[in-house]
């Protein structure tokens, strides 16, 4: 793993890992963590193809502790990513569809009575389908605010609370939840506060003509075989507790607060900025910054993230976490532009 840009107090922050650990030790731990999670990249893009910037962000978003929300338009395998990684990482993974209809009794569960063979009545708890470790929350937009937020609180809260007596939901627990960008009638957009919550925004886009002639021979050809299971859930919790250690220079924290702060729409903002940017990112963008650097630094073998980290991070940590005004729209701008704009000029 590449040591060259680890100064020797960045090396003494990542030495609090745990008691009497060594630096050596700790190398040796992200380069086995490292290596499992390539291993299990390259197990998911044999079923998921031509989506390899998806699938990274997707991993990236897991190593961090974090939330997704993936963008896309039917028919992008955002469904069968989630089964094979959950497969791949061997977590319990479960499905909800979300539609108008939908309470959030089917989310979280409900108490039901049950009479014993007594006589004797009593309240039970039946978990909903949250109670798992990857839960799927296919368009998360066509549900009404009121189930949206019931999901969203047990995202943050990693917990439930139902008449009064609080279950704890398992570990590890993630969401990812997708969207359909383009048939909006009879949805519920998610207000902007709950956007934040999710640490990426991750586009589906098509892919390119090779990858999709592979998938063609490869789902249409004999039969499929299933995916395999590479790694546990407790190497998964291993390896975010890692990633919270590991150093970040200076100069990483300060391009950071720079960018983030360059997209808010204040005094000091650019011009640009003040003319097109109705609302910018809020802190909660420098903390996924500062975490989903890290992971994608051990995701591509690297002891400490770079500034190409927040580079290449950046539209999806932002494009959900900042606002275009009228006046861009009216002239055509768009949110990719700005943030591209931004890593220009700041980074």
């Amino acid at each position: 793993m590449d040591m060259s840009t680890v100064s020797g107090a960045e090396m003494a922050q990542f030495k609090g890992l745990a008691p009497g650990m060594e630096s050596a030790d700790a190398e040796a731990m992200a380069d086995e963590l490292g290596a499992r999670f390539v291993t299990a990249r390259e197990a998911i893009s044999k079923f998921i193809f031509g989506q390899k910037t998806v699938v990274d962000q997707v991993l990236v978003t897991l190593l961090a502790g974090g939330n997704g929300l993936l963008i896309g338009v039917p028919g992008l395998a955002k469904t069968r990513l989630v089964d094979t990684l959950g497969t791949v990482l061997g977590m319990d993974t479960k499905r909800i569809q979300f539609t108008p209809d939908l309470m959030p009794a089917d989310i979280v569960g409900s108490e039901v009575l049950e009479e014993a063979d007594d006589g004797r009545r009593a309240f039970r708890f039946v978990k909903g389908p949250v109670f798992c470790q990857l839960l799927m929350a296919d368009e998360i937009n066509r549900a009404s605010p009121r189930t949206q937020s019931a999901l969203l609180q047990a995202m943050q809260e990693r917990h439930v609370t139902i008449a009064g007596q609080r279950y704890d939901l398992p570990r590890p627990f993630h969401v990812l939840a997708t969207q359909n960008p383009l048939e909006q009638e009879g949805t519920y957009p998610l207000p902007e506060a709950q956007l934040d919550r999710f640490l990426l925004q991750i586009d589906v886009g098509y892919p390119d003509r090779e990858a999709e002639q592979r998938m063609l021979m490869a789902t249409t050809v004999g039969d499929e075989k299933p995916p395999q299971q590479v790694i546990d859930p407790e190497t998964l919790m291993r390896a975010q507790a890692l990633v919270r250690r590991l150093p970040v220079g200076e100069k990483v924290v300060q391009a950071i607060l720079g960018l983030v702060r360059s997209g808010r729409p204040d005094d000091g903002a650019s011009e640009t900025v003040r003319n097109f940017v109705a609302w910018g990112p809020s802190p909660r963008a420098s903390q996924a910054f500062m975490l989903a650097i890290r992971a994608r630094a051990l995701l591509e073998g690297r002891f400490a993230p770079s500034i190409d980290d927040v580079i290449a991070l950046a539209p999806p940590i932002l494009r959900h976490r900042m606002a275009l005004n009228f006046s861009a729209r009216a002239e055509g701008a768009t949110i990719a532009q700005v943030i591209d704009g931004l890593c220009q000029a700041y980074l």
